[in-house]
């Protein structure tokens, strides 16, 4: 690659894009290995082949068609991880559906906002997840669901939800089984749309968490999520004889795309260790089932590195795998690399807006560029690195990171003003992170713009010191923020995770930064925690750790005025 003179790259390819629908695809990913594992999920005693997975999502793309259901039609899916998640996944894209990706933690307003904001005809709930009642909260929206017939509600706070489709094997009044759907027929219909179908019509809505305002709906198509999928399985040089143990969750791009499509594309088997993520699941189903591929954000990894009983497990089999989600510290890529045998584990950066990867480590790159970047540009993608005027900076400076390309969402559902803010004139997704492209095109991601620290008239990025502070011997994980100060506008607050049965002292943690780093990039708080903030898709939530230390030191957002 030759030596770039600005920030700006693109994925010169010679593996074509895939121009087909993820229905089509799957039927041709089938035919050539109807023998071999598909899907294995632990907690339900599930081992399908991809001819047995293939009855499956036949039955309830069909079953869906049996219901009314049209393409185009909204799909809710608001569920944990299981079988059942897989075959939706399939079968709407199958069937020309849109599939709504609901959080699982999601409760009453959140839930109604989503249903409502895309129009969804139906809804396959699980019947519970760790604390929410799944259940309960949707006939507290819903009372009509106790008298009326299933498949024709008509509740007053959802006005589009027409069928509620319940996981599991009890009875609720208003509501169908799934095991029944399955049963629905239709299948003459689903012959006829294989050639209908576009692969540039909208197959999946998944809704950003947002820290302001409502999450917004993002849009992407067959071509967005296939060919991202199938980008990342290359990548991780993955093929029929692969297995992925995925414990990220479904109903982000993690789990659908980087874990489904990249296995899908490939041959290889989806193995899910369970409902949620849970350390000890993770280490015995790698070691169980012989997994060859291992995903997770960087707390994930932590947890399984450092769990008692991490000794006991033989984790050989493991060869490479995908960090993403949230920055990853290089200490723990270094562990991964050596302890769990992961010597072609790959950074991926992106965002659901961008179906999501951009970057990726390759599995031949240098350990040293591994553990520093996210990699280079994926195939048929582009990204300029910009200043606050739009102009693209020289390479090593720090900007705003743009991209272009066939990942970029449709836009917001039902969202034309934010969709024109995210999205520019030249089809430019401005993604809200900074970050630096080196000559080699190697990328690094700063940190956010919103999470950028200004004390004192100096730009302090957070995870610079995240890094610096990792290599303390007594910190298991850290998180950096900015907190208002009066005399500087704003001060330093790292928020530090030590490891089990260690004690330190804030003074301490700043004695180690003296000398080695600028001392305005010195954290004047320090606080000791058990845990931090987090999404369900284990992303740090900043923002709330924020408003905690203001109310903690009673500080005020005016005193940084």
């Amino acid at each position: 690659m030759s030596v770039l003179t600005q920030s700006y790259v693109h994925g010169a390819a010679a593996t074509p894009l895939i121009g087909e629908t993820i229905g089509v695809h799957f039927d041709k990913a089938v035919a050539r290995w109807p023998g071999r594992d598909a899907l294995i999920v632990r907690q339900q005693n599930v081992r399908w082949t991809y001819g047995e997975l293939k009855r499956q999502v036949d039955a309830l793309a069909a079953g869906l068609f049996g219901l009314g259901l049209e393409p185009g039609d909204r799909v809710g899916i608001w569920s944990p991880n299981n079988a059942e998640w897989v075959v939706t996944q399939f079968a709407t894209a199958r069937a020309g559906l849109i599939l709504v990706n609901i959080n699982p933690a999601y409760r009453l307003s959140e839930l109604e906002y989503a249903l409502n904001k895309v129009g969804c005809k139906a809804l396959i709930t699980a019947v519970s997840f760790k604390s929410s009642d799944y259940l309960v909260m949707l006939r507290k929206l819903a009372p009509e669901l106790e008298t009326c017939e299933p498949g024709r509600l008509h509740a007053a706070k959802l006005p589009d939800l027409r069928t509620v489709i319940r996981l599991g094997d009890g009875a609720t009044p208003g509501m169908l089984n799934y095991a029944d759907v399955l049963r629905f027929g239709g299948d003459a219909r689903l012959a006829e749309l294989g050639a209908a179908l576009q692969f540039d019509d909208p197959i999946n809505i998944q809704f950003t968490s947002g820290t302001t305002g409502q999450p917004k709906g993002a849009t992407l198509t067959h071509h967005n999520i296939l060919n991202n999928g199938f980008f990342i399985g290359e990548a991780l040089h993955l093929t029929e004889e692969d297995k992925v143990c995925i414990p990220v969750p479904l109903y982000h791009c993690f789990g659908m795309v980087l874990g489904n499509l990249a296995c899908l594309t490939h041959g290889a088997a989806m193995v899910y260790p369970g409902e949620g993520f849970e350390p000890l699941a993770v280490l015995e189903t790698v070691e169980a089932e012989r997994c060859t591929a291992l995903y997770g954000v960087p707390t994930m990894f932590i947890a399984e590195l450092d769990h008692p009983e991490f000794g006991r497990f033989d984790l050989g089999t493991l060869r490479t795998g995908i960090m993403a989600g949230s920055p990853c510290p290089a200490e723990v890529m270094k562990r991964v690399t050596s302890e769990m045998h992961m010597s072609e584990v790959t950074i991926a950066y992106g965002m659901t807006e961008t179906s999501p990867v951009s970057f990726q480590s390759a599995a031949d790159d240098p350990i040293g560029r591994r553990v520093s970047t996210v990699g280079r540009i994926h195939p048929h993608v582009e990204v300029k690195i910009v200043d606050s005027d739009g102009r693209i900076v020289p390479p090593g400076e720090p900007g705003e990171l743009l991209t272009r390309g066939y990942c970029v969402m449709l836009g917001y559902w039902d969202d034309a003003e934010r969709t024109k803010e995210a999205i520019d004139r030249a089809g430019w997704m401005h993604t809200g992170d900074l970050a630096t492209i080196d000559a080699e095109g190697y990328c690094n991601i700063v940190g956010r713009i919103k999470d950028m620290v200004i004390r004192g008239g100096e730009n302090v990025y957070p995870r610079e010191i995240e890094e610096f502070l990792h290599g303390h011997p007594k910190v298991q994980d850290v998180q950096v923020i900015g907190v208002p100060d009066a005399k500087y506008g704003e001060e330093l607050c790292a928020w530090i995770k030590l490891r089990e049965g260690e004690q330190a002292t804030d003074e301490e943690i700043r004695e180690y930064c003296r000398d080695q780093i600028a001392h305005y990039k010195i954290p004047r708080y320090v606080k000791f925690v058990d845990d931090f903030p987090m999404t369900v898709t284990g992303k740090i939530q900043k923002f709330l750790m924020r408003e905690r230390m203001i109310e903690e030191l009673g500080l005020s957002e005016r005193s940084a005025a």
